[in-house]
């Protein structure tokens, strides 16, 4: 097999833009140019990459697969040209993906707490939804990922392909603002109607809480008055005092210890979940490849938040 470097080049740019005409000026050639330089990839390789017969083009199942390892090719022969012209790969920072509330209200707390194991880790976050994060990982298009694993949920990964370690325990707590005598406004146990504060259909942590009001009683007691797909909105709507919500504790710490929010029902409407940091194994980018070395040798507590 006689592969080109350009073309994987072009694969990549075809795969960001899903355009052989946008393509074609970001690399710098006609559009038939191009195009003949895709074909020229799908035959070294011996399979279709690309669908053609969708506007914007799409990936085949084996292109998909495939934009990971050529992605990985490009920039592990850019990171040794680098290192070969005198540029110090020691500080690239790494591309970390993350839920929404993770990036806001765990990741700082726990990436402060790795570095006292793996020292400076310079890293760059963005913050978006786990289907999105998911589909930035399988693409390529990340280092890490910071995710809820839920072993119910629909969207698993190979372990195989994407390893991953558990880094954190988190409960999603019912909380409510509190009365004049400091009980919650919405109680789940006292056998009213209650404002409901909930995760939109495709939020990843509405399913959890759905789970767990499957075969509850309560959830005929629920009146849904309010929708997003942040954790960080819920308690926002909470604190105005609109309804109950389910929000992961650590983005309430504070609010509970000085009593602005207090918890609406008992340990059993609590919904645990665990956090984990995802990679992918097809994408051997060095600074990647020492951290986890890294973090394979450090003790629990350094791993956990």
């Amino acid at each position: 097999m006689n592969l080109e470097t350009k073309w994987l080049e072009d694969f990549v740019a075809l795969a960001n833009t899903r355009s052989f005409s946008a393509s074609a000026r970001q690399r710098h050639v006609t559009q038939p140019a191009f195009s003949r330089r895709i074909r020229a990839l799908e035959q070294a390789v011996g399979i279709t990459l690309v669908d053609r017969s969708t506007t914007p083009v799409g990936l085949t199942p084996e292109g998909q697969l495939f934009l990971v390892t050529a992605r990985s090719m490009v920039e592990q022969l850019n990171e040794s040209l680098g290192h070969l012209r005198g540029l110090s790969m020691a500080n690239e920072a790494l591309d970390i993906v993350a839920a929404h509330s993770l990036a806001l209200s765990f990741y700082p707390q726990w990436i402060s707490r790795l570095q006292k194991g793996v020292g400076e880790l310079p890293t760059r976050l963005a913050a978006m939804n786990v289907g999105d994060a998911i589909h930035v990982l399988r693409e390529g298009n990340c280092d890490l990922m910071l995710a809820y694993y839920d072993p119910y949920a629909s969207m698993q990964l190979d372990p195989e392909v994407f390893p991953s370690f558990a880094i954190g325990q988190v409960k999603m707590l019912p909380v409510s603002v509190p009365d004049e005598r400091g009980r919650p406004r919405f109680s789940l146990e006292n056998g009213d109607a209650i404002p409901h504060l909930a995760y939109t259909q495709g939020a990843f942590l509405g399913r959890s809480v759905r789970m767990l009001l499957k075969n509850d009683p309560l959830r005929m007691r629920l009146r849904t008055v309010y929708e997003t797909a942040m954790a960080e909105g819920l308690k926002g709507m909470a604190l105005q005092g609109v309804g109950v919500a389910w929000i992961p504790d650590f983005c309430i710490r504070q609010e509970l210890d000085d009593g602005r929010l207090v918890r609406a029902g008992e340990a059993k409407n609590d919904v645990p979940l665990e956090i984990r940091l995802y990679r992918c194994s097809l994408v051997h980018k060095p600074g990647v490849e020492k951290l986890w070395r890294q973090m394979m040798k450090l003790p629990r507590d350094f791993l956990e938040a």
